[in-house]
């Protein structure tokens, strides 16, 4: 059973979400408005996943997001907002986000994310797929030069694995398919994101795609 940590300073929509993800088969740890609370049972009660509002009086949860990833915690976190706004995408997934959702997004939808992002995946709302892409576009307008010098830094295994991150798929998969160990795998990511100078998988998946770099064989 998928265990839910949920951070959202509306009380309403807290007590509709927890219900909501509760009917199907979703347990939720707790469900709190106060930050520092959230934080402590995020480090705590080992939640699979926490739902983190965005905008939040005090700390927002971009501010708590690198609070957690400040103490080491690798703990999957997903944004729930109602922002759209390119800025918000980028600046979440640049401190660490495994996912960003929208709170307007159908409840099977969103069980689904949950689901992909608790078998680690990075997933963000359909409708922001446009968001993404127009920014690396921008990334890749003024360092396209800078690109091609970092992608030929990276070994050929480092290439293969950033192929897989590019198809969607976890670190366990990626590693089954390569017949190579997790924390390989990892230490592998680590240093894809280095030498690429992103702090998420999702922007390593992304650049790779729109450089073409990974045929469709590759990426299967």
């Amino acid at each position: 059973m998928m265990r839910v940590l949920l951070i959202d300073d509306h009380a309403l929509f807290r007590i509709g979400l927890l219900e909501l993800l509760e009917r199907r088969g979703i347990e939720v740890i707790d469900a709190v408005g106060d930050t520092d609370v959230g934080m402590h049972l995020a480090r705590d009660c080992a939640p699979d996943v926490v739902l983190l509002d965005l905008r939040m009086p005090g700390p927002g949860g971009i501010e708590v997001l690198k609070r957690m990833r400040a103490e080491g915690s690798d703990r999957r976190v997903a944004m729930l907002t109602t922002s759209t706004d390119e800025p918000d995408v980028i600046a979440s997934l640049q401190c660490g986000a495994n996912g960003y959702l929208l709170k307007d997004m159908e409840p099977d939808d969103l069980v689904a994310a949950l689901e992909d992002i608790v078998a680690g995946k990075t997933i963000v709302a359909n409708e922001l797929t446009g968001v993404l892409a127009r920014a690396v576009r921008q990334d890749k307008e003024t360092a396209e030069p800078r690109l091609e010098t970092i992608f030929s830094n990276l070994t050929p295994r480092e290439m293969e694995i950033l192929c897989h991150l590019a198809a969607g798929k976890s670190n366990k998969a990626i590693a089954r398919d390569l017949g190579i160990s997790d924390g390989t795998v990892k230490l592998h990511v680590k240093a894809i994101l280095r030498k690429l100078d992103v702090h998420s998988r999702v922007e390593a998946a992304v650049i790779a795609v729109e450089q073409g770099l990974c045929t469709r064989e590759k990426s299967e």
